[in-house]
């Protein structure tokens, strides 16, 4: 039952509109200044993803609002498969290929890249994906008003680690080189030189105060502590946690403190070793939200060391990873703590999905250049021609592939997918399933049970990403402020779109314009272990509406800013909200996953191949960034076109 709006709600700019956005679950309310999009989306999102809205010219994903990521429509077909449900009678289309790409995320879209690289321009590809949209987590956000676009999931091409020689060399061929973008792609400064840094807001229910405070390299700690509605106990600690260099582990060489750091968590490095009082601990709880989406209670204390979190000046540990660390932190540390070269393009990965469409479908994304890549409208109605050698079916939800033929030498494979409630079956030589882990085992029931077992062990974080569009950026200017840290709210983080500037597209540099502003939510289960949390935080966010998004952004925007005049109400003209329920790849924990030899590792064992079907995805790779994404399709097509092994 929905939620009666009060006069509370109303002020914040919640109303009759709430109603109609989250009934659509997703649907462009408002013209849009880049490409445009009409009552014809609206129309499709009340009626359900369906097989003719690829085909219409209305059809532009991206400037859909509301209640988007993996939206209503794209995946309740796969829940019905985990369920029981099977579909024994498909309907034969009688299309056949020599691949099927089961996900339109990097992965799927590399594949497809690489196979017809080895296979030749002839070769015949089928991308298939449950969503209404392609480029998986790297998904684009547009608004009306606006010429600026935002990121809805993967950001960056950044790794802790140098790219490998695979990644970069189809990143260059697509045009991206990374060092050069990195140098003139974003314009880091921009906000430091208006004076403009980051604070921290303080929410009443928390911390008995609703209170924003200023708190970068621009001032002392000890200035904002005299500030922060902290009480004096744990003003002193975090003094203390963030400044003191007496090593609590005196005595200890360094790789027998980063051991001991590996087994326990950030919450119990703070308490039981930095001896700080209970009292920090709502203070610090989010710290790790933006990277691991889960709390310091679940992530070790040495891998926050590796990410640069506060504590561990006086421990003097040596440079450099041990076996026992996650990914992003044993990259780190190999690096000096420095992240490699990161290159952030305005709407994140969306931008490297664009650029392989490009490659594959090119009458669907007009334009030859990197630069007209983010001024560009795709036309959804191509990517399915009869006619092209490579067709991209949206709204598709795979429910099986089987390999065709003798077990021990299949000779193809069948697969089926689920679009308007009705069930269809192509065939193909070769499949590559770059979806979830976790659904192949569904897919492919033949599979080893130790494989199907590897498969399903991880679990994928869950996070929200949400993009709001804004009158403009005044309250910020006035603030001083473009990117605050909510230690207690729902939202824990929020900042200013970064100013990045490509060909034609440039940032908005007038406070007084339009902009957009990214917000993160991790929901999760404080005292469960990483996995627990992850399906709890993902069960919760699939029952959370739109409304409580809405409710909670408005709130926080509208208290955190009050000092500059922001007005829920009047200053924000739009809202997305990214949900991923099955969200990052899950990466090596030391506190909860045994450490265990790479052969034996699940993520080995489950991307084994089986007949003529090799696996993918950044799942595949453990690692939850685009190279892995992309090493991981180039070792899926490498093994499907060498000698397939047998299927039993």
């Amino acid at each position: 039952m929905r939620q009666r709006l009060t006069p509370g709600d109303r002020r914040l700019g919640l109303g009759l509109a709430i109603d109609r956005r989250d009934f659509l679950q997703g649907a462009a309310l408002l013209p849009l200044a880049l490409g445009g999009c009409g009552a014809g989306a609206v129309a499709e999102s009340v009626a359900g993803p369906s097989a003719a809205a690829q085909g219409r010219a209305s059809h532009y994903p991206p400037a859909l609002t509301g209640l988007r990521g993996s939206h209503a429509g794209s995946f309740e077909a796969a829940h019905a498969l985990r369920d029981g449900q099977r579909w024994t009678a498909p309907a034969l289309t009688g299309e056949t290929y020599d691949l099927v790409v089961v996900g339109g995320g990097i992965s799927g879209l590399a594949a497809a890249r690489f196979f017809r690289e080895r296979a030749g321009d002839a070769a015949r590809v089928l991308v298939l994906d449950n969503h209404d949209d392609f480029g998986g987590h790297a998904r684009r956000n547009e608004f009306a008003g606006t010429a600026q676009v935002m990121f809805g999931g993967s950001m960056s091409i950044e790794s802790p680690r140098p790219y490998g020689g695979v990644a970069v060399g189809l990143l260059e061929s697509l045009g991206i080189g990374i060092e050069a973008l990195a140098a003139t792609l974003e314009d880091h400064g921009h906000y430091a030189r208006r004076g403009m840094g980051e604070a921290v807001f303080f929410d009443a229910a928390t911390f008995g105060t609703d209170l924003l405070v200023r708190r970068d390299d621009s001032r002392p700690l000890q200035a904002f502590l005299a500030e922060a509605p902290l009480s004096a106990v744990a003003r002193r600690d975090i003094r203390r946690i963030e400044t003191d260099r007496a090593d609590p582990l005196h005595g200890w060489t360094s790789a027998r403190k980063k051991q001991h750091l590996a087994r326990i968590s950030y919450r119990t490095y703070l308490l039981d070793v930095l001896k700080a009082s209970p009292q920090v601990l709502p203070y610090y709880q989010k710290f790790t939200h933006p990277l691991y989406c889960v709390g310091i209670d679940a992530v070790s204390a040495l891998d926050c060391w590796a990410t640069g979190l506060p504590g561990f000046q006086g421990l003097a540990l040596a440079p450099g990873s041990i076996p026992a660390m996650g990914y992003t932190a044993a990259g780190l540390a190999d690096n000096g703590g420095e992240w490699s070269t990161t290159v952030h393009f305005p709407d994140g990965n969306a931008t490297v999905a664009r650029a392989l469409l490009r490659r594959l479908v090119p009458d669907a994304v007009p334009g030859s250049t990197l630069a007209d890549l983010l001024t560009t409208r795709v036309d959804y109605a191509k990517l399915d021609m009869a006619d092209s050698p490579v067709r991209l079916r949206l709204d598709a939800t795979v429910v099986a592939a089987q390999n065709l033929g003798p077990a021990k030498a299949p000779t193809g494979v069948a697969v089926t997918y689920i679009r308007d409630g009705n069930a269809a079956q192509v065939t193909a030589r070769h499949c590559v399933l770059a979806c979830w882990n976790a659904v192949i085992p569904h897919l492919c029931p033949d599979l080893p049970a130790r494989q199907r077992e590897a498969l399903a062990a991880p679990e994928k974080t869950p996070l929200v990403y949400t993009s709001v569009a804004l009158r403009d950026w005044q309250a910020f200017d006035r603030l001083k402020i473009s990117e605050v840290y909510a230690p207690g709210s729902f939202f824990s983080t929020f900042r200013l779109n970064p100013v990045t500037r490509l060909g034609q597209y440039a940032p908005v540099m007038d406070p007084t314009l339009p902009t957009l502003l990214h917000l993160q939510h991790a929901p999760c289960a404080p005292g469960l272990t990483e996995r627990e949390q992850n399906r709890a935080g993902r069960a919760a966010l699939l029952a959370t509406p739109f409304e409580t998004f809405e409710r909670e952004l408005r709130d926080l925007l509208g208290k955190s800013l009050a000092g500059g005049g922001f007005d829920p109400a009047r200053d924000i003209t739009g809202i997305t909200v990214n949900r991923w329920p099955h969200g990052y790849a899950h990466e090596y924990n030391p506190l909860f996953d045994p450490l265990l030899p790479e052969a034996q590792q699940p993520h080995v064992i489950g991307r084994e191949r089986f007949g003529r079907i090799a696996i993918a995805n950044s799942d595949a790779g453990a690692a939850a960034y685009a190279d892995s994404a992309i090493d991981q399709a180039h070792r899926a097509v490498g093994e499907l076109l060498g000698s397939p092994p047998a299927a039993g």
